[in-house]
């Protein structure tokens, strides 16, 4: 009798996409989740004798062995429950096979190679049959990655748009983000991303073996997403010009960015900033199968000392001192959250973790953060791995402001327990609104239980025994600072003051505002203020100064007097960068010595209007109007419309904007052609060369064709 073998495979890739959650996935690859049964038909050249069995052997690495797990043989026999792959007949005709696989929960993910042979008297050679990818499962309860919640994985397993907002505590805005882990090719870039990884590089057969495990796979993933030790995905650069590269502005999803890093043979892509990063990463976690979700901190701490504390030198007019400061405190910083068990650190722990592959601080030697517990973070455990510390400190630093005096002195003017890690959002599960997540990070500011905290993490952070042994931080000057004397506010003088918008700040318009004092006492009192504006990053670095003045103003008991401000367009137009952001600040000198430093940050307004004009249905091509305004007082050209989304469009589009006179209003249309249904995010920019990009976003119910 002729030997037996299997001639072809059936993959039945639709059956098993809708079972494992991942037709979404271009064909012609099969992509499953692992912990999860999958089915295959195999055609056979005859029928199987009662003493044949078919053997499988399932490997995935450069060097799979089973001692590493990346090898797995195994035969057709009764179903088990437990930690090996297994096979199930689940139907036989004369010249087929219906098999039931099932890959255990804490399987290595990736791509396999699969493989057979038939177990009878003659020796026979093993037939490669295809291969297919195994990802994390969000779906099965012994994945640790196993999110309870349906709503919770179709927001953030299987949404390919989102949003990140971005702005500053009091005027924050939302802008539009396609992941696209769905698109052609992501999967295999992704993966890619893996293997382009230093840890890859160095020992192929344990990084493989490694991947079983979401703590090291986020981690890897955080570090190459940056390119700062690893030629990984996305440069970072946060002022200049970005003439060699993409403006971090002009970017609206990660899959234009993915496909350049590939096909640019893994040349990192210029340039990133936080949104970047952390939309990039949510794209190749979700591809992958883990829960992740974008996060927005605002106020968020930069603590290059590592003491808890944000420390902000200024001189007399409340500029920061650059050569100076080291520490800085961010509007917004952008970061992700994946939900995991942690098995490191215990079951308290599990839940949502920081994943940050924005390239501020290294870790382990390596630009990554991350993944750090959000519990963890909460009840100051900053202990425990990873990058407890830092991320604590951009949620629940304290805030520091020393004056410097002529006579090279210091002085500590202001101290704030409350001001860093504000207003912490996300988008909501199933909406576009934003959820404040603060609470998940720290307890109520003021409360007694977040003080505690706060001293607990000093106490972790700098090793304080029980027995009351106290801590010396070296200061500026040479003078050293008792850690408790810190936590301790300032004198808090005996006026209080405020900046107050007098009309919205539009993009284009002068700015008009005043500065309100207030004397909190029953008598008179003198003020001098010294004013400084500028115009500044988002990382509040100041790019050039654009106010500099000296008011001298005389208040009686309880009095409350405001001082008008106004900058012209003239003033803030060539050094405004593309965060539209002016910081204003004033040194305030009261007559008996006290001194109050009041800030405002400003983020100048735009808008973009977008309408679709008439039903989207996959297939057919609807008409998108989008309005756009001039908002300088001066005639523009050269503006171009660029338009992005996942199962809206194939790649991005570019349109001519014709010239706009001063504050003019236009209409643009365009066709769209949807090819997927359901609820899918449209991006619109309008880019120019005279002022930063104006951003909008709608969101397209797309109907399936009848």
């Amino acid at each position: 009798m002729a030997g037996i073998r299997v001639t072809k495979v059936d993959w039945l890739s639709r059956k098993n996409g809708a079972a494992h959650h991942t037709q979404e996935y271009p064909d012609p690859e099969l992509v499953v989740r692992r912990g999860q049964a999958f089915t295959l038909v195999l055609e056979l050249n005859r029928p199987l004798e009662e003493q044949e069995t078919i053997i499988f052997t399932m490997q995935t690495g450069p060097q799979a062995s089973k001692d590493q797990h990346t090898k797995a043989v195994f035969q057709i026999s009764e179903p088990e429950v437990g930690k090996t792959w297994t096979a199930v007949e689940e139907a036989q005709t004369e010249n087929s096979m219906t098999v039931s696989i099932t890959s255990p929960p804490n399987a290595v993910i990736g791509r396999y190679r699969m493989s057979t042979r038939v177990s009878s008297r003659r020796k026979q050679n093993e037939r490669k049959l295809g291969e297919f990818v195994l990802l994390f499962n969000p779906w099965c309860p012994e994945d640790d990655v196993f999110l309870d919640s349906e709503e919770e994985r179709q927001e953030y397993v299987l949404n390919d748009s989102g949003i990140i907002f971005r702005g500053v505590e009091k005027h924050i805005r939302a802008q539009g983000w396609n992941y696209g882990q769905f698109e052609e090719d992501i999967l295999n870039i992704c993966l890619s991303i893996l293997d382009r990884s230093p840890l890859h590089q160095n020992d192929p057969a344990t990084d493989v073996s490694r991947r079983h495990d979401p703590i090291y796979v986020s981690r890897a993933i955080s570090a190459m997403v940056n390119s700062n030790d690893d030629r990984g995905v996305v440069q970072g650069q946060w002022q200049g010009k970005y003439g060699s590269g993409t403006s971090p502005l002009h970017w609206s999803g990660s899959v234009t960015i993915l496909h350049k890093w590939f096909k640019g043979r893994f040349k990192p892509v210029k340039y990133g900033q936080c949104w970047v990063f952390a939309g990039v990463l949510c794209t190749v976690l979700r591809c992958l199968g883990i829960a992740t979700r974008v996060v927005s901190n605002f106020n968020s701490a930069h603590d290059t000392d590592r003491n808890l504390s944000v420390d902000k030198y200024v001189d007399s007019f409340g500029r920061t001192l650059e050569d100076l400061t080291e520490d800085s405190m961010w509007n917004f910083h952008v970061w992700n959250e994946s939900w995991f068990a942690r098995q490191d650190l215990g079951p308290s722990y599990n839940g949502w973790q920081v994943l940050d592959a924005t390239p501020q601080e290294e870790s382990e030697g390596v630009f990554r953060c991350g993944p750090a517990s959000v519990t963890a973070i909460r009840e100051g455990d900053v202990h425990l791995a990873h990058d407890g510390p830092f991320v604590f400190a951009e949620v629940n630093a304290d805030y520091v402001i020393w004056l410097w005096h002529e006579d090279e002195s210091w002085e500590r003017v202001y101290s704030d327990t409350k001001k860093i890690g504000r207003c912490i959002s996300t988008k909501a599960v199933g909406s576009d609104s934003r959820v404040d997540i603060t609470g998940l990070y720290k307890y109520p500011e003021g409360s007694r239980k977040e003080r505690q905290v706060y001293r607990k993490a000093v106490r972790k952070l700098f090793s304080v025994e029980a027995s009351g042994r106290r801590t010396r931080v070296r200061r500026m000057g040479g003078r050293g600072l008792w850690r408790e004397d810190l936590l301790e506010p300032a004198t808090k003088p005996n006026i209080t003051g405020k900046f107050k918008m007098l009309e919205p700040p539009v993009l284009g318009h002068d700015l008009s505002l005043a500065l309100c004092l207030t004397n909190l006492t029953s008598w008179p009192q003198r003020v001098r203020v010294n004013l400084s504006g500028a115009t500044i990053l988002y990382t509040r670095r100041p790019v050039a100064e654009i106010l500099h003045e000296s008011h001298s103003v005389r208040l009686g008991p309880a009095e409350a007097k405001e001082i008008p401000i106004t900058i012209s367009y003239s003033q803030y137009k060539e050094d405004l960068t593309e965060d539209k952001k002016i910081l204003l600040a004033a040194m305030c000198f009261v007559t008996k010595g006290e001194k109050l430093l009041v800030e405002k940050d400003i983020t100048l307004e735009d808008f973009i209007t977008i309408k679709v004009l008439g039903p989207a249905v996959v297939g057919m091509a609807v008409v998108v109007e989008v309005m756009v305004v001039n908002p300088l007082l001066e005639k523009v050209e050269d503006c171009v419309l660029m338009v992005e989304g996942s199962g809206l469009l194939h790649g991005q589009l570019s349109i001519d904007v014709p010239s706009l006179e001063p504050q003019e209003r236009a209409l643009v249309q365009f066709n769209i052609t949807p090819s997927k249904s359901g609820p899918r995010q449209l991006q619109v920019d309008l880019i120019s060369p005279h002022f930063p990009d104006i951003k909008g976003f709608v969101i397209i119910h797309v109907a399936t064709a009848k």
